[in-house]
């Protein structure tokens, strides 16, 4: 984030690839970091999602993007125009940023899952578990 002074980590490289100009290190680390992702029908509905998972520290940073859903819903192919919403938090704050889409969701049956992150820049992982923790 903006200001934030970006920090070596402590082990040395994991792993090493080779790039166009040479070896590039890939750094792996035992964070909790996951992305939680939900799917609504309205762009206002994916804002106060995203805006309470923020304001209750559940989330550091939420992301929505406009998508094109294609899915079975009782025995019929439905396509929906819907909008993405992924938070990045860490892994304890699951089962509250789920009952807080739960909460706030439309849908009776709403999509709420989560990805690990595996591999990414150090610093960002310490932005979303301060900014994660409540």
């Amino acid at each position: 984030m903006p200001g934030r002074e970006a920090t070596i980590p402590p082990s040395p490289p994991e792993k090493e690839q080779w790039g166009l100009r040479g070896p590039m290190f890939l750094y792996t680390f035992p964070m909790e970091t996951i992305a939680v992702v939900t799917t609504i029908d309205s762009a206002e509905r994916a804002r106060a999602i995203a805006t309470a998972l923020v304001e209750r520290k559940l989330a550091a940073c939420v992301q929505i993007t406009p998508i094109e859903s294609v899915y079975r819903w009782q025995g019929m192919t439905q396509t929906d125009s819907e909008y993405r919403v992924m938070a990045k938090t860490i892994r304890s704050r699951y089962a509250e940023v789920e009952a807080t889409i739960r909460e706030l969701h439309t849908y009776e049956l709403p999509a709420v899952f989560a990805f690990e992150v595996t591999e990414a820049y150090a610093p960002y992982l310490d932005w979303v578990a301060e900014n994660s923790a409540g």
